[in-house]
Formats: C-alpha cells, sequence, structure tokens
C-alpha cells in the first residue's frame, strides 16, 4: 500500500514540475552551424515538441486508463503486420505504455533541453558508453546506454524526452537501404546551444536518434 501510494505521488509530482498540460512552441530561430564539430563535446540542444502532437490535457495524464493508449499513432503504419488479423490490438500490445513513458512521465511534449556528448543519439557513435542528461523547469531525467559489438543496453530519457528501456545481447544494425531511408524521414527540429549558451541549429541528421538534426 505504501510502495502504490509513493508511485502515485512520484508521477503527480513529476507533472506538476514539469507541466500538466501539452504546450506548443515555435522553433527558436538562429544561425545554422556545423554540429559535427561539437559531436563527442559536452554540449546542450533544445528539444521542441513534434508540430502535430495533439493537445494532452491534465485529467488526460492523471487517467490510468489513457496510459495504455498511443496518442502519436493510434492506428498501425501501413508497413506493420500488412497481412494479419488484428494487427491494431497487436500494434498497441507492441509497446502498451507509449502514453505514460512519453507523456505522463515522460517530457515529449514539453520544450526542454538536453546535455550531452551525443545528446541527439541514443547510442555512442564510435561504441561505448553515452550519458546525457533532460532537463524541464527543476526537473532532471538521466539517460545512459552502452552498445559494444552486438550488446546494446539503454535505460532513462532519450532523445525525445520518453522514457524508456532495452537490453539485448545480439543486436543487429537494420539493412542500409532501411537506415538511408531513416534518415530522409521529417521530424520535429532542436536547436544547438554552444557550451557558453549561444543557441544555432543544425542540418546534420542523427543516424539512430529520434531526435532530428534539421533547423527550420
Amino acid at each position: 500500500m505504501k510502495f502504490a501510494f509513493g508511485c502515485v505521488l512520484w508521477i503527480a509530482s513529476v507533472i506538476s514540475l514539469a507541466g500538466c498540460r501539452t504546450v506548443h512552441v515555435r522553433s527558436a530561430s538562429g544561425a545554422k552551424t556545423n554540429e559535427v564539430a561539437m559531436l563527442g563535446q559536452w554540449h546542450t540542444v533544445e528539444v521542441q515538441p513534434a508540430p502535430n502532437l495533439p493537445e494532452i490535457s491534465t485529467w488526460q495524464k492523471f487517467n490510468p486508463v489513457w496510459w495504455f493508449g498511443n496518442v502519436d499513432d493510434p492506428a498501425p503504419p501501413e508497413w506493420y503486420r500488412p497481412e494479419e488479423k488484428r494487427r491494431t490490438f497487436k500494434w498497441h500490445l507492441r509497446n502498451p505504455f507509449h502514453n505514460f513513458t512519453f507523456y505522463v512521465i515522460g517530457i515529449a511534449d514539453k520544450p526542454h533541453v538536453r546535455s550531452g556528448r551525443y545528446p541527439r543519439r541514443v547510442s555512442n557513435p564510435n561504441g561505448g558508453w553515452n550519458f546525457s542528461i533532460a532537463r524541464r523547469r527543476i526537473v532532471y531525467l538521466p539517460f545512459i546506454a552502452y552498445n559494444r559489438g552486438r550488446f546494446d543496453f539503454y535505460f532513462g530519457w532519450r532523445t525525445r524526452g520518453n522514457f524508456g528501456g532495452k537490453i539485448n545481447f545480439d543486436a543487429k544494425r537494420p539493412p542500409k537501404t532501411e537506415r538511408e531511408n531513416a534518415r530522409t524521414l521529417t521530424r520535429p527540429s532542436a536547436t544547438l546551444s554552444h557550451p557558453m549558451g549561444e543557441g544555432s541549429q543544425s542540418t546534420e541528421p542523427s543516424d539512430n536518434s529520434d531526435l532530428p538534426a534539421s533547423g527550420p
């Protein structure tokens, strides 16, 4: 009973401190820069919510039934099990806590900043450790990842501000054509801030990130 009460209190604290309702803002403008030069150095990027994100109310975030939904993709995309029956049901089973991890304990619907050596990426492109931290007001949300060979691990708040965890002892990279296609997708923008605090934007895409590197 005490554990359940503690979990509810923690969730309420995160929602209250990070902000309840969805915040829609425009991407910050600034001169484009070559972000590649910043890779490997500790720097900060400004993360904006997806521009097509629907309004999310405070009531929804406190509704446990809503936690099991997927407000971003309520219907399965065409590529997901196109010939199978009950594909919509299976789609929701694929990630049953999408709303909870993105918008209840996550901050994917809030503008925030993310700092690290590779803050736009889930894993270190050179292999090894990758550590980042997202901040929304006074809430700090850490992320840690490690990949080496076929071992792939991450835990914490990812590049969009959504919580997730993964451990894979036999990770395989997708075919080259799929990686190239993924780079062409249009995704929400993020602003680069240099260590000295000067904001700028980049047009370099990332290989394995939920965040793009494209400016307006």
